[in-house]
C-alpha cells in the first residue's frame, strides 16, 4: 500500500520557522519526483515547491523563493520543506505529492502527481 504521511506542521509566530516532512512507503521513492502544495481556506490548491528524483533540481513558487527550501533523503524515503520567515499568508494545509516528471515546468502542475498525502496544517500568527 502506497502512503505519503506528512508531519511537522503546527502554529508559529510570524517570522518563525517550521520544517514539514513527508515520509513515503510502498514505492521506490528514488524513482519519483516530489512536490509540496498548499491550500488556504477559500482558495485553490497552489504549487509551493518541487524536487526531482535525484535532488539536484528544485523549483519554487515566487512567493516562497529565498524563504523555503525543499530537500529529500532517498535513503529515508523522506522529502522535507524547510520554511523560514513565515508570514500569515503562508497559513494553509500543506500537502506532499509524488509523481514522475522530466521538467520543473511539469512539476508545478498538480495533475503531474498521482500520489498525495493527507496534509498537515501550518498556521502562522501575526
Amino acid at each position: 500500500q502506497v502512503q505519503l504521511v506528512e508531519s511537522g506542521g503546527g502554529l508559529v509566530q510570524a517570522g518563525g520557522s517550521l520544517r514539514v516532512s513527508c515520509t513515503v512507503s510502498g514505492l521506490t521513492f528514488s524513482n519519483y519526483g516530489a512536490g509540496w502544495f498548499r491550500q488556504a481556506p477559500g482558495k485553490e490548491r497552489e504549487f509551493v515547491a518541487a524536487i526531482n528524483w535525484i535532488g539536484d533540481a528544485r523549483g519554487y513558487v515566487d512567493s516562497v523563493k529565498g524563504r523555503f527550501t525543499i530537500s529529500r533523503d532517498n535513503a529515508k524515503n523522506t522529502v522535507y520543506l524547510q520554511m523560514n520567515s513565515l508570514t500569515p499568508e503562508d497559513t494553509a494545509v500543506y500537502y506532499c505529492a509524488a509523481g514522475k516528471f522530466l521538467s520543473l515546468a511539469r512539476s508545478r502542475v498538480a495533475a503531474t502527481y498521482n500520489i498525495w498525502g493527507q496534509g498537515t496544517q501550518v498556521t502562522v500568527s501575526s
